[in-house]
């Protein structure tokens, strides 16, 4: 067995030779956001003692200087002898939930989770107060496989694979739910278990081939519910509970998008109102009591730190903000420690602030000949990253406009905009305006919190034979941005930021 130091978290772990550290360094910070390809360079660690070549993996992602001070990609790793390997230990930032909802009393107790692409957080609740008795959270541990759904999709589809990761997921959400089973005198008053996700976490979760979703019209045959014996997913909880992933709606949108309906009641509002969950799906919903629109764009996984040259998640060391202060750009890092790279929400204000100072044009380039943006010592904000904001914005803007247009509607006429998900709730919706992600004023737009996880407990109280679900889901019309012949035009209009006067 070869021996591996981890510094600075002060762990040493044993491998055998050859081993493959992608499977045994996710539990101590490193992340894999492409699935161990060798693209991204956010498994990167240092070699501190021990041998490891450079492969050319490395070499296409490192500079010289780097190379000689011992960085290497953690996914290239074969380890042949003892090593002490620097890596960061990031706490993420999990956005649990505790919003308050209109609900019937019920007997027991039942659990709600969001099964998000990147986290997933439950929550034990009394059906009879509506009290949160216990929280469990963590890092969906797919994230190895990938950061985004299309590299989870592609793994599923090769053998065993879908296999793999069913098995993995249902664990690790079992061991949640158990722990909050645990919490309970009696568990045989847990009588519900609710989960909502997207629609390649449910096909995952459910053992459902996602093979539909790799290729145009993305549209799977199977969205509907599914319930489960705790015994058929291999759960120690009392079999009598039972287990639901509530159903999809269409393509890439799924019951996390049908549950924030639900939460922030939009469809029974007589007001125009929006929901926006902004991931490397961005889901769209538009409409009232009347009628009611949704959509999903492929934005990519720019306003998650995805394809960001020294981008991360929402965790420590992240710069998060961004403004002038008595022309002094200051920057906002989580955990207060020093900048190790840009999450989405830093991303939109460094490059809304860059607006405004006249360093980046409304095409996007840098004014004058500043090929990049040094941030701190060890981050910058390049050329390239600027164009992968352009391409997630200008999907998301574009995919709004095709809707409003559906509706005959104009911004002016959106009374609300609810923002979902862990980087909606902490953009700067001025930030946001200013790169023309949202056009609307920033007093329109409502930071909505997990509304997923709040439209799980909504769920809760809903017995087994409530069709409400079921008759929202009929009332949600599924717009497919790829047959709209206008999408396109829109999406090169909404490539340029906005002018910035016109903001003023």
């Amino acid at each position: 067995m070869i021996r591996i130091q981890l510094e600075p978290v002060g762990q040493s772990i044993e491998v055998e030779p050859g081993a493959r550290l992608r499977d045994v360094l996710f539990a101590y910070g490193v992340e894999f956001p492409c699935g161990g390809r060798g693209h991204c360079r956010k498994c990167r660690v240092r070699v501190l003692s021990g041998r490891v070549p450079p492969t050319e993996a490395d070499r296409s992602v490192f500079n010289e200087d780097e190379l000689a001070e011992g960085w290497r990609l953690a996914c290239r790793i074969l380890p042949e002898t003892d090593l002490v390997l620097e890596v960061g230990q990031w706490q993420a930032v999990i956005l649990a939930d505790e919003s308050p909802f209109v609900f019937t009393p019920s007997e027991g107790f039942g659990i709600a989770v969001d099964v998000g692409t990147t986290t997933l957080v439950a929550q034990l609740v009394d059906l009879e107060t509506g009290h949160v008795l216990g929280l469990e959270s963590r890092l969906n541990p797919q994230l190895r496989y990938g950061a985004d759904v299309m590299s989870r999709i592609e793994y599923a589809l090769q053998p065993g694979g879908l296999e793999e990761l069913c098995s993995i997921l249902r664990t690790a959400v079992g061991s949640m739910v158990e722990r909050l089973t645990s919490l309970l005198a009696d568990p045989s008053r847990l009588h519900h278990v609710v989960l909502v996700g997207n629609t390649v976490m449910h096909h995952l979760f459910c053992h459902l081939s996602p093979e539909p979703l790799s290729h145009y019209p993305f549209q799977p045959e199977d969205l509907e519910l599914k319930t489960f014996a705790p015994a058929q997913l291999g759960w120690s909880i009392p079999n009598a509970a039972l287990v639901q992933f509530l159903p999809c709606v269409g393509g890439f949108v799924g019951s996390d998008i049908l549950a924030g309906i639900l939460a922030t009641g939009l469809d029974r509002t007589t007001q125009i109102q929006a929901l926006i969950d902004l991931g490397t799906n961005g889901e769209i919903v538009l409409g009232s009591s009347t009628r009611i629109l949704c959509a999903s764009t492929a934005a990519g996984p720019a306003f998650e730190g995805g394809r960001i040259s020294y981008g991360m998640r929402a965790a420590t060391g992240a710069i998060a903000g961004a403004r002038v202060e008595n022309g002094q750009l200051r920057l906002e890092v989580l955990g207060g420690t020093a900048p190790r790279g840009i999450c989405g929400s830093g991303l939109v204000d460094l490059v809304a602030v860059g607006l405004q100072l006249g360093w980046i044009r409304p095409d996007g380039r840098f004014a004058g000949p500043r090929k990049d943006w040094e941030l701190h010592s060890a981050v910058k904000l390049t050329q390239r990253d600027v164009r992968e904001l352009q391409l997630a914005k200008a999907a998301v803007a574009a995919g709004f406009q095709v809707l409003l247009r559906r509706l005959g509607l104009g911004p002016d006429q959106v009374a609300r905009l609810y923002l979902a998900g862990a980087f909606g709730n902490y953009v700067n919706p001025s930030s946001a305006r200013a790169i023309g992600l949202l056009d609307l004023p920033p007093e329109r737009i409502v930071h909505a919190g997990n509304t997923a996880l709040t439209g799980a407990k909504i769920a809760l109280f809903l017995s087994p034979e409530d069709r409400r679900f079921t008759a929202l889901r009929m009332r949600v019309e599924h717009v497919a941005l790829g047959g709209d012949p206008s999408f396109e035009e829109s999406f090169v209009a909404e490539m340029s930021f906005p002018i910035q006067d016109r903001l003023r």
